[in-house]
């Protein structure tokens, strides 16, 4: 079983971007995103309606992270690390199976740019080299082509496709399941 024992935030660089911790601070840019219908599209969650939400989003991620469950990072541009322009992360940590899921989620505005590219790579090198996950898996929207075009890129490979296995909004809705295996670890032989 993995020991996952968080004793401070990891922040993470790329050439563009700093991944920090997600704090009451960025309630109102959580809003922002979740509150856009083009964003939350393929999420299978309304849309938010209230701020509060994006505070609670807030709390859900801090206790997360405080009881080893999952880390968060708020994604910002290098320039201006005090302004949230997305969330990626790792949650549903299964430590007995050495696997996780991971989550991300972008500003429209900043759609396109190659920016959750980057943190994506930055996040699961973090997590293949750092918390020494096994395999990460990724739940995705069949109907969402980026999602899974970005997921690919990373070397992800679809696992599983589940025909009507989500309940949303009076429809039952078809998941594709991808995963990657940590390139880190030795091959068996």
């Amino acid at each position: 079983m993995l020991n996952i024992q968080f004793t401070q935030f990891p922040t993470l660089q790329t050439p563009r971007l700093q991944l920090r911790d997600i704090t009451p601070e960025d309630a109102p840019a959580i809003f922002k995103m979740r509150s856009d219908e083009r964003v939350m599209r393929y999420i299978g969650k309304p849309p938010q309606k209230d701020i509060s939400e994006a505070q609670q989003h807030v709390e859900v991620f801090q206790q997360a992270f405080q009881q080893n469950e999952a880390v968060n990072w708020a994604i910002c541009l290098r320039e201006r690390p005090d302004w949230l322009i997305g969330i990626v992360g790792f949650w549903k940590m299964d430590k007995a199976n050495h696997r996780t899921e991971l989550g991300y989620t972008l500003q429209y505005e900043h759609w396109r740019k190659g920016i959750m590219y980057e943190a994506i790579e930055a996040a699961m090198e973090y997590c293949f080299k750092v918390l020494d996950f096994h395999s990460v898996e990724a739940n995705t929207d069949p109907e969402n082509e980026a999602s899974g075009g970005i997921l690919e890129k990373h070397g992800f490979v679809q696992e599983a496709y589940f025909r009507e296995n989500f309940y949303f909004e009076g429809q039952f809705l078809d998941s594709r399941i991808y995963s990657k295996i940590n390139p880190f670890h030795p091959k068996p032989t």
